[in-house]
């Protein structure tokens, strides 16, 4: 066990021995060679049900225990207490007998002792690459078999599965549906089937898609399928029935040819530029070429902030992170998911100066996330936020239908102002729903939340929110000053408060809306503002869902901590986590991430969220693990 130290007013480092000063007259360290606990049960005839267990708790309380023991020598709190030597715990339990311990799991019997290797002891040959090639237990493990990323099929399977795939489809835009349409052709009639229905309803409604449980529908113009119209095909759409249409045009998927199919889901000429073949078109140079070409596969890399790898635990428990890969594969780019990777991890570490400028370890540690050597081209990026454009609304849907399912209808809802757009979030723990550039694409995630009231917090709203919000009925609360025509009303509280004409809002929200209204603000500040991803995108799309997919892996993290002693907020977790450092190493069959020992690898540990997250996309299917040491 070792911990930095600090010389004393008379240049010693005061550790009486145990540490010193190195030649330089830097800090040397304080090690301990032997340390004795005693836990002592102050009432009652039990240690509990797992009386083992308190073996970990011990060796987990250690570090911090160890830190306040040498407060006095440390100049200041310093880094996490670190254990760099095999531990060896002995458990003598005490007397047996009506004063002693009775009956327990060691009563009565010889010392136990519990070994702890916090890190493999490896022998590495003397003529090992210095990069760590691969550790001597390695090379006797066979390669592990080829991965491929799950096609889109997998992903809009089981969807359909949990019910979910129709009002994923109505969140879509249709350059999205019609990529996904012509990945689909020839792997999944059925839903290829399901997407083709999609975009004839749009056609046959006149308008952009109705959302989900009556939502409005989305504004804009939609681009018709093809004319002429198939005749067998235009009298079948003429007098079906919009629950039997999916099952129509799938017998009609299954009888026509290609080439009649890939008609009709021919994308019209669009921002995201496909070309002849309907795939996307790839930049020249070495901004088109793959990302996982420059995988890593062996060696070590320490990072100044393990907090991009925490986000892949929380992000997997909602199925955001298995979407990944079919999303992308989809869009023929399922070998760029390190890319994706590398926009997620600059969104939790450090602040882009000017807007664009990112410091050398924040690079390096966006690489090492996206297990990519460095340096990261910024310019790449920029290329793969352009071409991934129609897999975006799909990850961002799977986000939403997430939050939304686990949101009561009892809470409010949370609607700010951010980068031209309105961002919802759940008030009751601060997780982001979707991002939209008009109030009225809200409406569909304002119903599968069950309608439930809205907090309007200060920010740039865009024109006509209010009016848009009174129209559709939605029950809100604002502090903003309504516009002249907006369809609003005064109501009598300390501070001036509006809400909709004829709406009977919750007055007992508005007390909560200052508190609300300055965590929003913060949070758009940190994440949007302060934290930019792909700066060089021409367009913003990229960046609002991976800003989406950071506060939502972030705000998991904060609930599931701290939800039990205070509000939880995301950028706790980003101040709490920012600098937890972390050494990665990348093997063939998992890439594996220890941080040190102490107070916060603990509260981590107990809180799952240090669990294995297998079958990660932008590592090639590799494992990824949490260790201490």
């Amino acid at each position: 066990m070792s911990a930095p130290t600090a010389p004393t007013a008379d240049g010693t480092d005061g550790t009486d021995g145990i540490g010193g000063l190195g030649d330089s007259g830097e800090p040397g360290e304080i090690t301990v060679h032997r340390c004795t606990v005693t836990v002592v049960r102050c009432g009652g005839w039990s240690w509990g049900p797992e009386p083992r267990g308190l073996v970990r708790h011990v060796v987990d309380a250690l570090p911090e225990l160890l830190a306040e023991h040498f407060a006095e020598r440390l100049a200041a709190d310093g880094p996490d207490m670190e254990i760099t030597e095999p531990l060896t715990v002995t458990v003598r339990p005490g007397r047996t007998g009506p004063h002693g311990w009775s009956g327990g799991a060691f009563g009565g019997g010889p010392p136990v002792e519990v070994h702890f290797a916090p890190v493999a002891m490896v022998e590495v040959p003397g003529d090992a690459p210095a990069d760590g090639g691969g550790s001597f237990e390695e090379s006797f493990v066979a390669a592990p078999d080829p991965w491929t990323a799950p096609g889109a099929a997998a992903l809009f399977a089981e969807l359909a599965e949990r019910g979910e795939l129709d009002v994923l489809l109505a969140l879509l835009p249709d350059v999205s549906v019609r990529a996904y349409l012509l990945a689909l052709l020839g792997v999944d009639e059925t839903a290829a089937a399901r997407l083709l229905a999609e975009l004839v309803r749009r056609v046959l409604a006149g308008s952009s898609p109705a959302g989900p449980h009556g939502g409005a529908a989305r504004p804009g113009p939609v681009e018709p399928l093809p004319e002429p119209l198939p005749e067998r095909l235009r009298a079948v759409v003429a007098g079906a029935d919009a629950a039997d249409l999916p099952r129509l045009l799938a017998d009609f998927l299954a009888s026509a040819d290609r080439a009649e199919a890939v008609r009709l889901a021919r994308p019209p000429a669009d921002p995201y530029a496909l070309n002849t073949d309907q795939r996307p078109a790839a930049a020249g140079g070495s901004a088109g070429a793959s990302a996982a070409a420059g995988a890593r596969t062996t060696g070590e890399v320490q990072v100044w902030s393990a907090l991009p790898f925490l986000l892949a635990g929380p992000l997997a428990r909602i199925g955001y992170l298995d979407a990944i890969g079919p999303a992308l594969a989809g869009v023929e780019l399922a070998e760029d998911a390190p890319l994706f990777a590398a926009a997620l991890a600059y969104k939790v570490l450090g602040e882009t100066a000017r807007g664009w400028r990112r410091a050398e370890r924040d690079g390096k540690a966006a690489a090492a996330f996206a297990g990519l050597p460095p340096p990261l081209a910024e310019e790449r990026l920029a290329d793969f936020a352009r071409r991934a454009g129609p897999a975006l609304p799909v990850l961002d849907g799977v986000l939403a239908l997430a939050v939304c399912r686990g949101h009561d209808p009892v809470d409010p809802l949370l609607l700010t102002g951010a980068d031209d757009g309105l961002l919802l979030i759940d008030a009751h723990g601060m997780f982001p729903i979707a991002w939209t550039p008009e109030a009225t694409a809200l409406l569909p995630y304002w119903h599968s939340c069950g309608r439930p009231p809205v907090l309007l917090c200060d920010g740039p709203l865009p024109p006509g929110t209010l009016r848009e919000l009174a129209s559709a009925g939605v029950p809100f609360l604002t502090a903003v000053r309504p516009l002249r025509g907006d369809p609003v009303a005064r109501l009598p509280w300390r501070t001036p408060l509006w809400a909709a004409e004829g709406a009977a809002p919750d007055i007992r929200l508005a007390a909560e809306l200052t508190a609300h209204t300055q965590r929003c603000t913060a949070l758009v500040t940190a994440l949007v503002t302060e934290r930019r991803a792909v700066p060089l995108a021409r367009d913003g799309a990229l960046e609002r869902t991976v800003t989406l997919a950071a506060a939502l892996g972030l705000s998991t993290i904060a609930w599931t901590l701290w939800r039990d002693r205070e509000t939880p907020d995301p950028l706790s977790a980003l101040a709490r986590f920012a600098d937890l450092a972390a050494t990665v190493r990348f093997e063939s069959a998992a890439v594996r991430v220890r941080v040190p020992m102490g107070r916060r690898h603990a509260d981590l540990q107990h809180g799952g969220l240090l669990a294995d997250v297998p079958d990660v996309a932008w590592l090639g299917g590799r494992t990824l693990t949490f260790s201490a040491g």
